[in-house]
């Protein structure tokens, strides 16, 4: 199992002669560590500088490679940094204003007193300040800290770099603005009633990272009191872009999907809305592995099977496993020609490269298989046809329109094209049209 990796940057001067490059990294390959980026930062007429990236996989393993440069001939180790906490360094997103506010003839168009003109027309006719503010662009990413990735419940605070990626993530691919949000509280009572009353300064909900059986509870409650969008993304996003990596991997596989056996192991919030879509899309049942009779019982009771571990990999022709216990699938466990999409980050249940070593048709991990190319598009798609829900087939519409812009060969396209995401906002928002959901007159992205 490959373990969660350090990354550091190491900045090396040395004596400017061919070959020296070649040996520093040789020592650092010797002692195990991989290289990544190396980049020039001064070259002189005796030395050159230069920032190795280097990944190691403990403290102990990076303390070896540092002694064997420095140990290397006419070498000296200038600095070593920690470029993931830099990049953090005093948060990762910051509110920016559209416009420069540089005379007094500006300001009192934004402020005082030509602002009050726009606060009463909106009095007047609430609807207008969909026109006149940032709301509709403006999605509240909420989390109590329950389930910080596959960290566990390490609080509200510690869980705010991963708010802040989605901000920043919401911003560049699809531009929408988001707006961390820590709640103190894990009551479900004070969590609802919390976003029921700040609900009115956002366009939609991105609940994020809440425990399971909890999150569930959560979003049902928000669904029913509030008429904007609510998305929990660790259900739904995880969901639809497996959903396209399944419908892309079975392609390639020439094996038919609906007729595919399907085992999910791990029943929690991703867990259970993967099997469930994957029932809707089949209109068959999916095994479901889980420790928890609780989680087991609510699988059953929306037409899951329940199983073990052992019968999952013993029978299906699709795992899923999203269970954050890193290792769980021995490689042994593997059957010829399975699909494997082994989702907890940040260390999977067997790493792709050793389930395809056993026999498996196709394998991906969460790194792959990533819910940043869910939700983006989902929330510019729905934001945009002003649609008060998200319905599921407005989720399968998402996953199709993923799955058809991978490139051949890929189970899912660049997270990082912006027209991917565009592509899903502009499947969402039809999808919305097609159902009567739609309540913007007009809709950007479809021309509409």
């Amino acid at each position: 199992m490959r373990e969660e990796r350090l990354i550091r940057t190491v900045r090396c001067r040395n004596v400017h002669q061919p070959g020296i490059l070649g040996g520093l990294l040789t020592v650092v390959g010797a002692e195990g560590a991989d290289i990544g980026e190396i980049r020039l930062i001064k070259e002189g007429l005796r030395t050159m500088v230069r920032d190795i990236t280097i990944y190691c996989t403990d403290e102990e393993q990076l303390a070896r490679v540092l002694t064997a440069l420095e140990a290397y001939p006419d070498t000296i180790v200038e600095a070593v940094r920690d470029e993931v906490l830099e990049l953090h360094q005093d948060g990762k997103i910051a509110t920016r204003s559209r416009y420069p506010v540089e005379s007094l003839y500006t300001l009192r168009r934004v402020y005082t007193p030509g602002v009050a003109s726009v606060c009463r027309a909106i009095a007047a006719d609430g609807a207008l300040a969909r026109q006149y503010t940032s709301i509709h662009r403006q999605v509240a990413i909420i989390t109590d800290g329950t389930a910080i990735l596959g960290l566990g419940d390490i609080g509200a605070v510690a869980g705010m770099p991963v708010m802040e990626g989605k901000a920043m993530l919401l911003e560049t691919l699809v531009d929408l603005s988001g707006v961390p949000i820590l709640l103190d509280t894990t009551d479900v009572d004070e969590i609802v009633a919390t976003i029921e009353h700040i609900a009115p300064t956002f366009g939609a909900i991105q609940l994020e990272d809440i425990s399971a059986p909890r999150c569930f509870e959560i979003e049902q409650r928000l669904e029913k009191s509030l008429d904007i969008p609510i998305m929990h993304d660790d259900q739904h996003g995880t969901a639809v872009v497996t959903l396209a990596a399944l419908t892309n991997a079975c392609k390639t596989a020439c094996r038919d999907f609906e007729d595919a056996v399907v085992g999910q192991i791990g029943l929690g919030a991703a867990g259970y809305s993967i099997g469930k879509m994957l029932m809707r899309i089949t209109g068959g049942p999916v095994l479901g592995a889980d420790l928890s009779e609780e989680a087991s019982a609510a699988f059953e009771s929306i037409g899951g099977k329940r199983a073990t571990l052992e019968e999952i990999m013993g029978t299906c022709d699709v795992v899923i496993a999203t269970t954050g216990v890193p290792g769980l699938i021995a490689p042994e466990m593997i059957r010829e020609g399975q699909i494997i999409m082994a989702l907890s980050n940040p260390n999977p249940e067997i790493e792709p490269e050793l389930a395809l070593e056993h026999g498996a048709a196709f394998a991906a991990d969460g790194k792959l298989v990533n819910n940043l190319l869910g939700f983006p598009g989902i929330f510019r798609g729905v934001l945009e046809a002003h649609a008060p829900k998200i319905t599921p087939e407005m989720y399968i519409a998402a996953a199709q329109a993923i799955a058809e812009q991978a490139t051949e060969g890929d189970l899912v396209p660049n997270p990082l094209e912006r027209e991917v995401h565009l592509e899903v906002a502009r499947a969402v928002a039809r999808t919305a049209v097609e159902q009567g959901l739609a309540r913007a007159e007009y809709i950007p992205i479809l021309g509409e």
